[in-house]
């Protein structure tokens, strides 16, 4: 029996150091890599430091998708048990991933594509501000700032809204560019220009003012005729057709075109992506060579046929392990320090690889088969001598058979487009029972 006792400590040991512990470190040390290392075969030093080109290339993260939890997410009671273990676990794995999986890698810049709240713009203020103080303690933005590493933003669905409420809740706009910046804007990365846009104003009405801000922001990039590459910045990806495949590294259906309008001003209550018209306008202003998104919540790689050529979009997945991608992601993007005329072409300045993080609800799993596994063994321990070894075997082999079974599969929650419209829907309109209501107001929630 202590020979069991300890097999079982040891068991338990070496599982909780792996799924608190280990399993955050395994990107860094052997699965990711920046991609323009990657690309060589001579290196012989580490992937992370990049100290091959140590002036070649700028090192920049993308995480997307956070969307805390808050009351508004599972539709549980503010404050109560449930959702505040949700919230902890949920908080504890992004923390993890970005201090141990993330930063590891040292990059230079970081750049957040959207949806840090999930009740963003309907939470009052002190809510709001509740939940921008876990924002800061999961990313640790004052050490970042200490470190000098450049972060930037860009606005989410889920921090201000759709079109229809862009006007309707200008304090929650102002109370985001007062803590974020503004939302429309372009920077340096290397020998890289970074556009970044507010993707949810594009399709409002052509006379609001937050629409036409953002396309003349638009128009004014595009009267910049230099031959700098550029990355477009969008939270909502651009549009497809319909049934476009995402490539090998996405885990949930695909989810096609869909867009709600207000009944009364056909302002936008929920999309999926941009319209075609507007990602048409879009991709001949701006001219990008790549395109970087979030907003989908899975992974996804598109390639966009515009007068300009061919231009390939990278849809991160959600760095959060409860927003219904089984497999959460973030990307390293190596932008190049080196005039672009001394380049071949736009793949040598701009290269990305897509990084992945441990898949959580595995492990959770694991827990709990181990707990049964602790309880059932010593019921089960032969005292006929037969070799215990023989009943561990039969039972790992049938533990294995269920986490690899379709049924935790199918138990992951998906970001499906029926799903997904009513979730958002009943949110982000500020709690509209219907998609076609004929007055839509705005949220009752007063801001200070």
């Amino acid at each position: 029996m202590w020979n069991l006792t300890a097999f079982l400590c040891v068991l338990w040991a070496a599982s909780l150091l792996y799924g608190e512990m280990f399993a955050f470190w395994v990107p860094p040390l052997w699965t990711c890599s920046w991609p323009h290392l990657s690309r060589s075969s001579t290196t012989s030093s580490s992937p992370m430091n990049g100290v091959e080109y140590p002036g070649d290339y700028v090192k920049v993260a993308v995480v997307t998708d956070p969307q805390m939890m808050d009351k508004t997410s599972l539709h549980l009671a503010p404050k109560s048990l449930a959702l505040e273990i949700a919230q902890f676990y949920t908080d504890l794995f992004m923390r993890r991933a970005f201090m141990a999986s993330v930063l590891p890698f040292k990059p230079n810049v970081i750049l957040f594509l959207g949806d840090y709240f999930d009740g963003g713009f309907i939470l009052s203020d002190e809510e709001w501000q509740e939940s921008l103080s876990r924002f800061k303690r999961i990313f640790d933005l004052n050490m970042l700032e200490g470190a000098n590493i450049q972060v930037y933003y860009i606005p989410g669905n889920h921090d201000i809204g759709y079109a229809a409420f862009l006007s309707r809740t200008p304090e929650a706009i102002r109370r985001y560019e007062d803590e974020f910046g503004t939302r429309n804007y372009r920077f340096t990365v290397g020998k890289v220009d970074f556009i970044a846009i507010d993707a949810q104003a594009l399709d409002g009405h052509s006379q609001g003012s937050q629409t036409s801000a953002t396309w003349n922001f638009i128009k004014n990039v595009s009267k910049d005729t230099s031959l700098t590459p550029r990355v477009l910045l969008t939270h909502i990806p651009l549009y497809r057709p319909d049934e476009t495949s995402c490539g090998p590294q996405r885990a949930s259906p695909v989810i096609n075109q869909r867009v709600s309008r207000a009944a009364h001003n056909q302002e936008i209550l929920y999309q999926n992506y941009i319209t075609e018209e507007a990602t048409n306008n879009l991709l001949d202003l701006i001219r990008p060579v790549l395109i970087l998104s979030g907003h989908d919540h899975d992974q996804c790689t598109v390639t966009h046929m515009s007068k300009h050529g061919p231009i390939r979009e990278h849809t991160v997945g959600t760095i959060s392990w409860q927003q219904g991608n089984l497999y959460p992601s973030f990307m390293l993007l190596s932008a190049t320090n080196l005039s672009f005329p001394n380049a071949s072409g736009p793949e040598d300045a701009i290269s990305t690889h897509l990084c992945f993080l441990p898949v959580q609800l595995y492990i959770y799993i694991w827990y709990l088969c181990l707990f049964v596994l602790t309880l059932l063994v010593p019921l089960l321990w032969p005292t006929s001598g037969m070799r215990f070894s023989n009943h561990f075997g039969d039972l790992m082999g049938y533990i294995r058979s269920l986490i690899s079974s379709h049924i935790f599969r199918g138990g992951t929650k998906e970001k499906n487009d029926d799903e997904n419209c009513e979730y958002d829907m009943i949110w982000d309109a500020g709690r509209i029972n219907a998609p076609y209501q004929e007055n839509l107001e705005a949220p009752s929630y007063k801001f200070k």
